[in-house]
């Protein structure tokens, strides 16, 4: 190889040399046995610099990934064997390989499994597992490769052909035949044997699990060796996070409606038993952020259980399905009006099709309408700006915020559908509560009671595009209203006011 080309792959070095090393880069493209000279460096660790063995890597992925077919049986050999002779050599070396060259390293060994697996190279699982073992290094490859492969199966983000996509249907549909048992077993051995040893190896395999979860038989994973693991994982803190993922890629899975339910409640029961439903004992933002999410899904997936069973007929279990949700919105309130907005943001969904479901009932019970009312109140509590938000040098904190109001904001839409008369009352109330004192009173309070108005307004049903025709009730309410807000915006013509009508965008 030409080395002074390859100097040229330091971050450190200068731009000719990095002009020159993007040359020789783009000239092997084109060598037809260039390859070979870069499989047998990694081989036979010729280079000990670690931008030469990814160089190397990338050689050989473009390889596979254009120019495979081109290749004769015998070199296409030598590819199988150059990988596996580097994977081998990676259980002996006294130092691990940089995580960027062990992630190339995954992607060649996954592009070359999706085009040889069906054909030639049917056990390739086999020929990994038997070079890892339980050694920590050699897993740790095995769990890279695994999500790679994963990535060229079923990742939406990446734009496949039509032959593409039915190759890799057949795929995932001969895996499933010939070798998903074996690979789930070696998870399981890998969570056991690394879960208080090493956390890293143990998370890996946890999102290794999460994501294979989507396509293979879900009995596998939702059993009581596994479900029971993974829930103690949730008490081990440098776990419980991944752990939580895991558990949210599994109450995702969509099943059969009572199995779902059944699943979901004997999920939080234990974690309920375990003491994770007390979220005021918790003070790890990051982790509430996961849990949230997986109290979204598990609620949402109820949700989705009761619609079917509604839809089928099937009344007794669609009355326990939603028996199981109202006993999870004690909770969902909890996450929702949690100060930290992420926690707050996750469990949105769930909110939402509660309430698309209380839309949908005749008679609402008197809980059901204290949640209807709770649910508002959190709402309005969430939309003020928080202390430290920068009006004058907005950045992504602050755009982040803005995107979260837009969620409340649907949220305050779908509460005026199911209760307009209860929402017209409680955001009169703030209203007039707060501009009453409103030069004494902070800005943040202010202007989320004109916002609430604003929003009131677009929300509520309107009659024949008149909001002060029909309900006369309603259109007194928001006459009072719009007059308060007219009379300090022009009789008082104080600049913090007309501050907030700037801010708001209001005419």
């Amino acid at each position: 190889m030409d080395e002074q080309a390859l100097l040229g792959l330091n971050p450190n070095a200068d731009s000719d040399f990095r002009q020159r090393a993007l040359a020789y880069f783009e000239q092997l493209k084109i060598s037809p046995d260039a390859w070979q000279v870069c499989a047998e460096a990694l081989a036979q660790r010729t280079y000990s610099d670690d931008h030469i063995k990814f160089f190397c890597f990338q050689v050989l992925e473009h390889q596979v990934k254009y120019k495979y077919s081109e290749l004769t049986t015998i070199q296409q050999q030598l590819i199988r064997e150059t990988l596996i002779s580097w994977l081998q050599a990676q259980m002996l070396n006294p130092q691990a390989e940089k995580t960027f060259i062990r992630n190339k390293a995954a992607q060649v060994f996954a592009l070359l499994f999706v085009t040889e697996y069906l054909t030639k190279w049917p056990k390739f699982f086999f020929d990994i597992l038997s070079v890892v073992d339980l050694n920590p290094r050699g897993v740790d490859l095995y769990l890279r490769i695994l999500m790679a492969i994963d990535s060229e199966l079923v990742d939406r983000d990446v734009v496949h052909t039509s032959e593409e996509a039915r190759r890799n249907t057949l795929i995932k549909d001969t895996m499933r035949e010939q070798c998903i048992p074996n690979l789930v077993e070696s998870w399981y051995q890998i969570l056991q044997n690394y879960q208080y040893t090493n956390s890293e190896v143990t998370c890996q395999c946890l999102e290794v699990v999460g994501a294979y979860v989507s396509w293979i038989d879900l009995s596998l994973i939702a059993n009581d060796r596994f479900i029971n693991m993974l829930l103690g994982h949730m008490s081990i803190e440098v776990l419980r996070e991944e752990a939580c993922d895991c558990l949210f890629e599994i109450v995702n899975k969509g099943m059969d409606p009572v199995d779902k339910m059944k699943l979901v409640e004997s999920l939080c029961q234990v974690l309920q038993s375990a003491g994770f439903f007390s979220i005021d004992q918790e003070e790890d933002v990051d982790f509430l952020a996961r849990f949230s999410k997986l109290v979204n899904g598990m609620g949402q997936s109820l949700i989705v259980s009761w619609t079917k069973l509604i839809k089928n007929g099937d009344i007794k279990n669609a009355q326990e399905a939603l028996q199981a949700i109202e006993t999870k919105v004690a909770l969902m309130l909890q996450l929702l009006i949690h100060e930290d907005d992420d926690i707050s943001s996750n469990i949105i969904g769930f909110c939402y099709d509660y309430l698309h479901i209380l839309k949908q009932l005749t008679v609402l019970s008197d809980q059901q309408k204290a949640n209807v009312e709770a649910i508002m109140l959190a709402v309005m509590k969430k939309l003020t700006y928080d202390e430290e938000y920068n009006f004058e040098n907005e950045g992504e904190d602050e755009a982040m915020f803005v995107e979260y109001r837009k969620q409340l904001k649907l949220l305050l839409d779908r509460l005026a559908q199911v209760s307009p008369e209860l929402l017209l009352a409680s955001v009169r109330r703030v209203f007039s509560s707060t501009l009453q004192n409103w030069q004494t009173t902070r800005f943040m309070e202010v202007e989320v009671a004109i916002r609430l108005l604003y929003m009131l307004a677009e929300a509520l049903p309107v009659s024949h595009g008149a909001h002060f025709s029909g309900d006369v009730s309603k259109a007194s309410a928001l006459q009072d209203m719009m007059r308060t807000v007219s009379i300090l915006q022009i009789i008082y013509l104080e600049p913090n006011f007309l501050f907030l009508f700037k801010l708001m965008r209001v005419p």
